[in-house]
């Protein structure tokens, strides 16, 4: 397993499989991807995920873009399942129907799917694409091969933080855990007009559903609140996912990127972080080279909440941003 110079092992490895998408939600953070460079194929995308396993990240995260516009998605799935204990996926839903049997039979483990509102209107202005029942039919579908399935709400001011109490009613008759998380972006953005108009802090919500819940967990990563809230149509289990301002997020952060194109990234929204894994890769690098080139990566790492704005406000190392969703 691996370390970084803060103590943090590394457990788990976010893969993004594209950057294109069928859908054009207007806060989207691309994974902190802003180039474009060739695909991995599954093949590379096999062996980069088996030598990250063995170095101790058995816990895998397809994301995008949305991974599931790649026609060779199945695939995927059927590689890299063998090398990992866990195996998940962000996805908005638009294909989970046609999908989850598919994906499920492959070897995924679990969903995340992004429903940013349960109304059309609503639903349309975020996502510009006006698709909300075949979500909602692909999250009836998923429930039946994946568990859990996890509803990512990004909650933003004056666009749905009032459809919190609706999105906790439909998790319970669902059967899907609600996943709130707050808007994120690094410390220079905070008083953008964007940043600003649409931040919503979660931390009063979490309180409230402190007090609401017949039973309050922690998730090791993160340090994440998981409550179970009583409903009138069941049980809900809502987790908050708090990045911003939060040192403990940062300081239990066990989580490695991988972009599309194939270059490790330490941190979401950091700049000066990629690291090439692809090209070495592709000009015949050994195992043990590209073994090498995950432990640079992992000397990378810094929490951004604390430590490393602690030395940006110092006026040192501006060059980089970071942070964790």
């Amino acid at each position: 397993m691996l370390i970084d110079r803060f103590g943090r092992p590394l457990t788990s490895f976010r893969v993004s499989l594209t950057m294109d998408c069928n859908y054009r939600c207007f806060f989207c953070h691309r994974e902190g991807q802003t180039g474009r460079g060739d695909e991995m194929t599954p093949e590379e995308i096999e062996r980069i995920v088996r030598i990250a396993s063995n170095l101790g990240m058995r816990k895998v995260k397809l994301t995008g873009g949305e991974p599931t516009v790649r026609r060779d998605i199945v695939e995927i799935v059927r590689r890299i399942k063998p090398y990992v204990r866990d195996l998940s996926m962000t996805t908005n839903g638009s294909r989970l129907k046609e999908l989850a049997e598919p994906l499920a039979r492959a070897g995924l483990d679990r969903v995340n799917v992004s429903l940013h509102s349960l109304k059309p209107d609503v639903y349309r202005r975020i996502t510009g694409v006006g698709e909300l029942e075949n979500v909602i039919e692909g999250i009836e579908e998923a429930v039946k091969y994946f568990n859990p399935v996890k509803l990512n709400v990004t909650v933003m001011r004056g666009v749905n933080d009032s459809e919190i109490p609706e999105m906790i009613e439909f998790a319970a008759e669902t059967g899907a855990v609600l996943q709130l998380i707050e808007l994120e972006a690094p410390v220079e953005l905070t008083e953008t007009t964007f940043f600003r108009r649409y931040f919503h802090p979660l931390m009063p919500l979490e309180r409230e559903l402190e007090r609401r819940a017949i039973e309050v967990r922690e998730r090791r990563m993160h340090r994440r609140k998981k409550f179970r809230i009583p409903t009138e149509r069941g049980t809900a289990e809502v987790e908050i996912v708090r990045p911003m301002h939060n040192t403990v997020f940062c300081a239990n952060c066990t989580r490695l990127r991988l972009t599309s194109d194939g270059k490790l990234k330490t941190c979401l929204l950091r700049r000066d972080d990629l690291i090439d894994v692809l090209g070495p890769l592709r000009n015949g690098a050994s195992d043990w080279e590209l073994v090498e080139i995950f432990k640079r990566a992992v000397m990378m790492r810094e929490p951004y909440w604390g430590h490393r704005v602690r030395v940006n406000a110092g006026g040192e190392g501006q060059e980089g941003r970071g942070g964790e969703s």
